[in-house]
């Protein structure tokens, strides 16, 4: 007999996505640089069924400017990793996370260089 769930209507946490600890450190790292940079405030993190969203805001209590996401599901197609923008525009898809995070690598050149 399985024991009840503590939380009833709760996913249980085996079954969420997450980064692992390469991966949050390749997103830490940046996103200590873009605080450095003064673009970056907060940031919040989500480990749901089918996704793990690291969200990075420019202030607090407001939507996030960007997300950057991991779905495992889409590995075999576009790729698992994906930074989206305010608007919800894919700005970069693929398998490898330092690649797609180097769209926002040059938005901190072009900030760092104004």
């Amino acid at each position: 007999m399985n024991a009840p769930t503590p939380f009833p209507g709760r996913p249980d946490p085996d079954d969420r996505i997450t980064f692992d600890r390469t991966e949050l450190g390749l997103i830490l790292t940046l996103y200590g640089r873009m605080v450095a940079a003064g673009e970056w405030r907060d940031y919040g993190m989500s480990f749901l069924k089918e996704v793990a969203i690291f969200s990075v805001f420019r202030r607090t209590a407001e939507h996030p400017v960007y997300r950057i996401e991991k779905r495992p599901r889409l590995r075999a197609r576009q790729g698992q990793y994906a930074v989206i923008g305010m608007d919800g525009q894919i700005l970069k898809r693929g398998q490898d996370l330092r690649a797609v995070l180097r769209v926002l690598e040059r938005k901190l050149i072009r900030a760092v260089g104004d």
